[in-house]
């Protein structure tokens, strides 16, 4: 049953265009005979009538002319309403001809066909883009929240993508909106007019901001580097202007592209770097058809591991985690759009049965081991826990790797492991010796990737600070000096991957981090980003380096160097070998005192194993000095 609140506006624009089709006809005949319509013609005009609003009638029945969104009337909507008006004039026509060869007289004069057609087409046309213009002045959103200003914005890119964006904001927003410039490298299209509008070089983008106020930058070109990006946001903020960007074409909705898809430009799009080449035939020979474990696969990293893992069709992936809920939010998203074959297993690495039945189950090829401990301040109040998980956890999931033949064993590092000043760092650095000094004496290939600060990870500042923002502040930063190095999540999960392809066994593979980011410009950044002032709409307060925390991060220790490999943003470290017996017996050692829940010789303890571990702005200070 058709829904009345549709069939009655379509009844009505029925309605209206009959109607405009019996004025047309009648000013057609007006017309042709200069307002004096000779006696003969009066006596077939109800005749005549009748045949053009049967025939409209029914071609715009059959074309369904008036069964479109009036308000939404685009150029195809006026196509079908001239191409239907002409099928139905040529229908007229010939009826016309049967009139003459049957009565020997013309029932409708070819300039009364011709009159009627243009008058009916500008009529038809006209009511549709009178709605649409009024609904678009009334009905529709305004980009400024209705404060009866207009928004002025300039398009960089001047191509396919700014016609998209243009035409994609006149339709949402109308004359709320006022496109004053497009930006183009392009020289060809420099100084010409692009819908009406002027097109600039790039250069010129700073002076239109001080000459006009600009509210919006809006990018639609599709290939902006992200150091283009960064240059264009610095001048924005710096002249108050909001930037914004257009999702690649990939992303719209039916190839078209909507205002509610022009998203704010946010940290993370100026953070990031650009592709990694990968060795996507090396990896897909690696992976293809072979069983994969991620541990700590409901995490940032780990749930990432499994989307760039799932490209490579193996024939099974196997996702470890003791976090239930995680576990099941990342099931729910995963099995929507990957169609690998994948289980997901609720375990602690911790625990040597549950893993040896997983690994009597599953039989895994290849395991990406994701699972730690990462918290600094938490690892540093709860050092018992951490060797448990970040060490003992490593060590019982690196043993049956050894046990049943595992082909590599690919273990998540970090960079807080070099001079590790905190619980959290020398425990994963612990771990770290322990799969090197396995590899030598196991036929299973033992890999390590140590890399820095993923933006948008779980504890990572950039989700911290954007609540911290939307709550209206104040932005806490430990401290004004403090540098991070940040890479995000799908480029460290990428080069996890084709530093396992590359790895022989017993690497540490370092990965090229880029320079390091002040902590402090990057929340004042954020804040303008957010449209806001520094010190004015939001405050940064500084607590205090929390316990374990270091200003400064490292990758390398002070004895290791590294040697380069052929992907430029990974290099191997060289590091001092480790007698397996004595790291091992080291380790049982420190796992041995869990149950005596003696923090102060738990930490003595990593100490004895990782001389270099110094702590920092923690109760275990005191411990170096002895």
């Amino acid at each position: 049953m058709e829904d009345t609140s549709r069939a009655a506006p379509r009844a009505v624009i029925l309605i209206i265009d009959v109607a405009m089709i019996f004025f047309s006809t009648m000013i057609a005949y007006l017309l042709r005979f200069n307002f004096n319509i000779p006696a003969d013609q009066m006596e077939l005009i109800p005749l005549a009538v009748t045949i053009f609003l049967v025939v409209r009638v029914a071609s715009f029945a059959i074309a369904k002319t008036f069964t479109g969104i009036i308000q939404y009337t685009e150029t195809q909507d006026v196509m079908r309403i001239l191409s239907t008006l002409l099928v139905g004039t040529l229908i007229i026509s010939i009826i016309d001809y049967v009139y003459y060869f049957t009565y020997d007289s013309i029932l409708i004069p070819r300039a009364i066909l011709i009159i009627e057609f243009i008058s009916s087409s500008i009529g038809l046309i006209s009511f549709r883009l009178l709605i649409k213009t009024t609904y678009s002045e009334f009905k529709s959103p305004r980009m400024n929240g209705g404060n009866g200003k207009k928004v002025n914005i300039i398009i960089f890119g001047a191509g396919e993508g700014g016609i998209f964006t243009y035409n994609a904001l006149k339709q949402s927003y109308g004359d709320t909106v006022d496109v004053k410039a497009f930006i183009d490298d392009s020289s060809s299209k420099q100084g010409r007019k692009l819908m009406g509008v002027k097109v600039y070089k790039p250069f010129a983008l700073e002076d239109l901001l001080e000459e006009s106020h600009i509210d919006k930058l809006i990018i639609s070109a599709q290939t902006v580097s992200v150091e283009r990006k960064n240059l264009l946001a610095e001048i924005c903020l710096k002249h108050k202007t909001k930037i914004q960007y257009v999702p690649p074409v990939s992303n719209w909705i039916n190839g078209e592209l909507s205002t509610n898809q022009i998203k704010d430009i946010n940290i993370l799009e100026l953070l990031e770097r650009s592709e990694i080449n990968l060795d996507r035939r090396a990896i897909s020979k690696e992976l293809n058809d072979k069983v994969i474990w991620i541990t700590g696969g409901a995490g940032s990293i780990g749930s990432e591991i499994i989307r760039q893992v799932s490209k490579f069709k193996p024939r099974m992936i196997v996702v470890i985690d003791a976090a239930e809920t995680p576990m099941y939010h990342i099931e729910l998203e995963l099995q929507s759009h990957i169609t690998n074959n994948i289980e997901f297993m609720i375990g602690d690495v911790r625990s040597r049965a549950r893993m040896k039945k997983a690994f009597k189950h599953y039989s895994p090829d290849i395991i990406y081991h994701a699972a730690a401990y990462k918290h600094v301040p938490l690892m540093e109040s709860n050092p018992s826990e951490a060797i448990m998980t970040n060490v003992k956890g490593t060590r019982v999931l690196a043993d049956l790797a050894n046990e049943f033949g595992v082909e590599k064993f690919i273990m998540i590092s970090t960079d807080k492991a070099v001079n590790p000043t905190n619980v959290m760092g020398a425990s994963k650095r612990i771990a770290e010796t322990y799969v090197q000094a396995l590899n030598e004496k196991s036929k299973t290939k033992y890999i390590t990737t140590r890399f820095g600060n993923v933006l948008g990870s779980n504890g990572s500042v950039i989700p911290l600070f954007t609540k911290q923002i939307r709550e209206g502040g104040p932005l806490t930063i430990t401290h004004p000096d403090i540098t991070r190095y940040f890479m995000t999540i799908p480029e460290a999960c990428q080069l996890v991957l084709e530093a396992g392809n590359k790895g022989h066994g017993g690497e540490i593979f370092v990965f090229n981090m880029g320079e390091s980011v002040k902590i402090l410009d990057l929340a004042k950044k954020m804040i303008k980003l957010s449209g806001l002032e520094v010190g004015k709409d939001i405050q940064i307060i500084f607590t205090g380096l929390r316990p374990g925390e270091k200003l400064y991060e490292e990758l390398l220790a002070t004895e290791e160097n590294t040697l380069p490999t052929d992907h430029e943003k990974i290099m191997i470290a060289e590091v001092r070998a480790y007698d397996y017996d004595k790291i091992n017996g080291e380790i049982q050692n420190l796992i041995n005192l869990f149950d005596t829940q003696n923090n102060l010789e738990i930490v003595k303890e990593m100490k004895a194993i990782v001389p270099e571990f110094k702590s920092k702005n923690s109760v275990y200070e005191g411990l170096d000095n002895h």
